[in-house]
């Protein structure tokens, strides 16, 4: 018989959940969340002096922060372009480019939770934490001024720092330092909460 159409679109019932992961997969999940946020403390991709890489393991790092960093710029600069489209007040404009870093990855991870993959689940809420800690990072800069030269700019051109702006608007620019740092405390709980999430997950005797 023919699936109706729009099925994909609703969870599966119980009996016909799609493959979830493995024991084995999990635990070696949790190992790599492990070894990604001991690396991600130590080496910030935004913070210090360039260094050189000097083991395969940072190597291997340091490929998979870019392609994070990529995807959540990508992303970012999407929110800023829904408003180019649509007639959205300044402010919110602004506002967009975070609110789609934060949601794309939460966004992932409750469509996953929905479907009983929580391994997926705690995974986009560690991704959730970079981006998180990556704002973080972008607030504590607000006081550098309105423009964001375009060497510091993901697109290359000169634009407008967006928490300089937002700040500014709020009233807010004074308590800049407060505002990343309560940010950047968030960010590193749902990281460290993620892992421990993902170690009860792989070591729970819970039968699938």
């Amino acid at each position: 018989m023919k699936k109706p159409a729009f099925s994909h679109l609703f969870p599966k019932k119980k009996g016909e959940q799609e493959h979830l992961p493995t024991r084995s997969a999990k635990k070696a999940v949790l190992v790599l969340l492990i070894i990604f946020l001991l690396l991600y403390a130590r080496y910030k991709p935004y913070e210090g002096t360039p260094h050189q890489i000097t083991s395969i393991t940072e190597y291997i790092f340091a490929i998979y922060q870019f392609i994070i960093n990529q995807t959540l710029a990508i992303v970012h600069e999407g929110g800023h372009g829904v408003c180019y489209i649509l007639p959205c007040p300044k402010f919110l404009m602004v506002s967009m480019g975070t609110l789609f870093q934060w949601l794309f990855p939460l966004g992932i991870g409750y469509y996953y939770k929905k479907r009983g993959n929580r391994t997926a689940f705690l995974i986009g809420l560690f991704v959730l934490g970079i981006s998180m800690d990556y704002t973080a990072w972008y607030m504590s800069t607000a006081h550098e001024g309105l423009l964001l030269p375009a060497h510091k700019s993901f697109l290359g051109v000169d634009a407008i720092h967006d928490f300089n702006y937002i700040f500014s608007s709020l009233g807010v620019l004074a308590y800049e330092s407060i505002i990343s740092g309560v940010t950047r405390v968030i960010a590193y709980l749902l990281m460290i909460g993620s892992v421990i999430g993902m170690f009860f997950e792989a070591f729970s005797n819970e039968k699938r």
